[in-house]
């Protein structure tokens, strides 16, 4: 599909679809990968490069947007890697939950390095991570588990999360507060940096699969609720929730990014789009993909460019978040 086809196809789709709302124009482009490699989780990093993991082969790759070349690395054998983020030293780290570790990947030489968990948690199927201000690396794991791990050292402590099964995204806000988003349990929770413990904050919607989390440039977490379908917001300083329902029928909601404009991306896997939520005005602008069953799982981005993995079709896509003009 072209420019010009893509957005003809999204005006008729907003046509059908009060309550949407459409800028523009944004540029989309889409980037092949290997078919059947299994893109997962993405991040771009400060050099350009575009950081992927490939769950269904077991590596890292790294794609260069210039010429869409790409390049894989294999995080050893029965590897099966989550997500992915650019530390404080320039390098991708990964949740590899296949082999129960955090992998480091030089940028130089690619060679991977394992911080693997202790053996009583070989079970943590571990999710996402993010660091914190003090360069610490906390990480989630569904079967109940978040943890921390300390470059430096190499020292790793894991935590059971209070409710049991379902940590999943993770978060870091300005001010360098962590927080994590059960799925299973359909909360999210602040973590005590110093101590370890998490506390729970509970949503207004009950049962509503909270999946992923962002911080806005306010400290605010933005959730996405696979369950129920809608984007929420918590504000920590007053304790108060906002709740949107994505427009469509029947929306799923897995991945949420907030850009720096403090707008809110999310994936919606009912609709085979990103969705982009403005905040100020409370409307919606639908990105569709030119192909079914894109399920794009994660989304990060960098100023003026928002950045996703197809999972189903083996694409990463990007969307030009500044309208031409």
């Amino acid at each position: 599909m072209n420019r010009r086809q893509f957005l003809a196809a999204s005006a008729a789709l907003l046509a059908a679809r009060p309550g949407f709302a459409q800028e523009g124009p944004f540029r989309t482009k889409y980037y092949p990968i290997s078919p059947g490699i299994g893109l997962h989780d993405l991040t771009p990093a400060p050099d350009g490069t575009i950081w992927f993991t490939a769950q269904g082969k077991g590596l890292l790759g790294s794609l260069d947007p210039r010429d869409g070349r790409f390049k894989t690395v294999s995080l050893g054998q029965g590897a099966a890697p989550h997500g992915v983020t650019v530390g404080p030293d320039g390098a991708p780290w990964i949740t590899e939950g296949g082999q129960n570790a955090i992998a480091r990947v030089d940028p130089a030489d690619l060679k991977v390095t394992l911080f693997r968990l202790p053996e009583k948690f070989a079970s943590a199927n571990l999710n996402t991570g993010v660091f914190d201000r003090d360069g610490t690396y906390w990480f989630t794991g569904q079967s109940g588990y978040y943890g921390r791990l300390s470059p430096k050292t190499g020292e790793i402590n894991v935590f059971k999360a209070p409710k049991g099964v379902g940590p999943y995204g993770i978060t870091v806000t300005p001010k360098g507060d962590v927080w994590y988003a059960s799925l299973g349990g359909s909360h999210i929770a602040k973590i005590d940096r110093a101590g370890g413990n998490a506390t729970v904050v509970e949503p207004p919607t009950p049962n509503q699969g909270s999946r992923r989390v962002w911080s806005d440039s306010r400290g605010r977490i933005w959730v996405s609720e696979w369950n129920s379908g809608h984007v929420s917001v918590h504000d920590p300083a007053d304790g108060s929730w906002k709740t949107w329902k994505l427009p469509g029928e029947r929306p799923r909601a897995y991945a949420v990014y907030v850009d720096d404009k403090d707008k809110v991306w999310l994936t919606d896997f009912s609709a085979n789009a990103i969705v982009r939520f403005d905040p100020a005005t409370e409307k919606f602008n639908v990105f569709a993909s030119d192909k079914a069953n894109a399920n794009v799982r994660q989304l990060d981005g960098r100023p003026g460019e928002l950045w996703g993995c197809e999972s189903g079709n083996d694409r990463i896509v990007m969307i030009q978040t500044i309208a031409a003009g």
